[in-house]
């Protein structure tokens, strides 16, 4: 019985060395995987992205072709066109911008107001590309 005993203790005391490796290495494996649904990266996130600027695109190529685009100063135009799609950008800011940033959200409206310029010059045939 003392035998086992002893062996025992030895047993436990050779273990004891590994247990906070083994606890650190755990620990890190787990905290490693609890951004993983929140970088970049993530595939539904960028879709949404892409449906977001599919649908603030096509609505600054309808307004240019129309009335808007084509009936005031080109300047003037961009502006009413950017204007006239608000409700697509903001939901591109919103959705694209997950951390709050104001500069993102402001460079995101500069964007839509120069690509409203460029689809206003496409429908008079000012651009060809």
């Amino acid at each position: 019985m003392m035998r086992w005993a002893i062996l025992s203790r030895i047993r436990q005391s050779e273990a004891v060395p590994w247990r906070p490796v083994a606890v650190f290495a755990l620990a890190l494996a787990l905290t490693a995987c609890a951004g993983a649904y929140h970088t970049p990266s993530d595939g539904r996130l960028n879709t949404r992205i892409i449906k977001a600027y599919e649908a603030r695109d096509a609505c600054l190529a309808k307004n240019a072709a129309g009335d808007i685009g084509l009936s005031l100063d080109a300047a003037q135009a961009a502006q009413a066109v950017s204007l006239a799609c608000v409700p697509e950008t903001e939901k591109l800011v919103e959705v694209s911008n997950t951390s709050g940033d104001p500069k993102v959200g402001e460079a995101i409206r500069k964007d839509s107001e120069f690509r409203a310029m460029g689809y206003v010059l496409r429908a008079r045939g000012e651009v060809t590309n």
